[in-house]
Formats: structure tokens, C-alpha cells, sequence
């Protein structure tokens, strides 16, 4: 699979745009509580709670990024890191989810 075809599949309309250029990366978030993802352009130098607080606000407006936590290839990404140091590349799927699991209603 291309990597834009993956950053496209099950994503919403639009690109959330944090830095572009040479160098950007364009990946995909999905926000597991929403069953929602969006597309985000960022610059490798992006820090992870720079993408974790501009996704939030696209999908959960309110919530507090530190009650959530982003994970790359199910190792959790510490907020300090670039997208850089997290290995992430052009077509990467970010999982964002609770910190804390919630009981089922």
C-alpha cells in the first residue's frame, strides 16, 4: 500500500497542516475512543504533543492532551519527542487514545 493511500483510508477530508516543506512528514492519527482519524503534514522537528494538541482540537475540542497518549507501532511516544526521533515516515498511522482505560456504558 502507498503511503498516501494509507494516510487517506478512513481519515477525514482535509490535512491538518503543522509544518510543510522539504522534509514534512504527512501521516494519519486515529483517535480510538471517536472511531475518527484525520491527516496530519507536519515537520520532522513537530514535537509529538504539538501534533497530540492540534489533532485533540480537531476531534475532541475541550480535552486535555495529558489525559491522552500516542503510540507508534504500539510503543507509547513520550510528548518531548519529534516525529523524527519516534521514526515516524511519510504514510505512519499514530494511535491516540486515553491514558486511562474507561469502563464500557
Amino acid at each position: 500500500m502507498s503511503a498516501a493511500l494509507a494516510t487517506t483510508v478512513r481519515a477525514r477530508p482535509g490535512t491538518i497542516v503543522l509544518g510543510a516543506g522539504h522534509g514534512a512528514i504527512t501521516c494519519k492519527v486515529q483517535l480510538a475512543e471517536r472511531w475518527d482519524a484525520v491527516r496530519v503534514t507536519a515537520a520532522a522537528s513537530e514535537t509529538v504533543q504539538g501534533v497530540k494538541v492540534a489533532v485533540l482540537a480537531a476531534l475532541a475540542p475541550g480535552a486535555d492532551h495529558r489525559d491522552f497518549v500516542m503510540k507508534l507501532g504500539g510503543a507509547e511516544r513520550a510528548d518531548s519527542d519529534t516525529l523524527m526521533e519516534t521514526g515516524a515516515v511519510t504514510g505512519s498511522t499514530f494511535l491516540l487514545s486515553a491514558r486511562r482505560r474507561r469502563p464500557a456504558r
